[in-house]
């Protein structure tokens, strides 16, 4: 293998700093990865070097993730269509013409508002647990739903929990045949960003606003409908967020959908990232 080297770099977007891994030939076909909660493109770090050989791969940091600005909730409106407004200026400013993109978790409404608003930009669509269908989304969901609802004081204290180390611990291992297979580098970077001051409250806006992704997904299953992205859903099929159901569900609108299952949890590159990485080259290739 021509291991390509990683470049880690930073630009401003409106007026805050987004950083970005980036590897591989500037002229090839380009891949955007998308990152979760509570994660960054840290979640990526095994799988650029096996698409980086053939393809320019892109990984940014969210807005108040990882390296990138971190403002308080008071200095940034924290829902998803601000993190996709910033995502959307970092593809105008690296002059990205045609992606394909890699969504997971959050990265998913943020990836597919993104295709939504530039459809004939997306060359094709991996989703690893990127949910986009209401049977996707399981009982784990229903705190959020409450907040939903109703967003007191109280119902959002409740989801405070979630952006603990006991939590962020449990989201690595649940599911996981094998806990060794879990770099704990990877729990404890995202737990000592998600500790930053100030940082949960950013958090818990998000949690709030997760409801309108479940509005807009008529609005993706219309662009699905309507391009017919290829599309590569590559699962942990033990994620306690996103259920199998989920993948299955992009076959309604995109019936060549190829729907790949893996005997792992919600973040499946921490112990597939070898078996994923080939899917994906194998799919990307077939689009050239």
């Amino acid at each position: 293998m021509n291991q390509q080297p990683i470049h880690y770099l930073r630009t401003n977007v409106y007026g805050l700093n987004i950083f970005y891994r980036q590897s591989g030939p500037a002229d090839a076909a380009a891949i955007l990865l998308l990152h979760g909660f509570p994660t960054s493109s840290h979640m990526f770090r095994n799988l650029i070097p096996i698409l980086s050989e053939r393809y320019r791969v892109i990984a940014p940091d969210l807005i108040g993730f990882g390296f990138s600005d971190a403002p308080s909730n008071k200095e940034f409106n924290y829902t998803f269509d601000n993190l996709a407004k910033y995502v959307q200026g970092f593809v105008n400013q690296l002059g990205l013409q045609r992606f394909a993109i890699y969504v997971f978790d959050y990265g998913a409404p943020v990836g597919f508002r993104l295709a939504v608003a530039n459809p004939t930009k997306i060359t094709g669509i991996i989703s690893q647990n990127g949910n986009a269908y209401i049977e996707g989304l399981s009982n784990g969901w229903d705190p959020f739903r409450q907040y939903w609802s109703d967003p007191s004081e109280t119902n959002r204290n409740q989801l405070r929990a979630l952006a603990t180390e006991v939590t962020t611990r449990w989201q690595y291992f649940t599911g996981v045949g094998d806990p060794t297979r879990i770099a704990p580098e990877s729990y404890m970077l995202d737990q000592f960003l998600l500790d930053r001051p100030g940082n949960v409250e950013g958090q818990l806006d998000l949690f709030r606003d997760y409801s309108s992704n479940v509005a807009l997904y008529p609005a993706f299953h219309d662009y699905f409908k309507e391009y017919q992205p290829p599309l590569l859903a590559t699962w942990g099929n033990n994620d306690p967020f996103f259920l199998p159901a989920g993948a299955e569900a992009f076959k309604r609108d995109l019936p060549r959908a190829i729907v790949k299952f893996y005997d792992t949890g919600h973040f499946a590159l921490e112990t597939h990232a070898d078996a994923i990485g080939d899917d994906i080259r194998q799919f990307l290739g077939g689009l050239q």
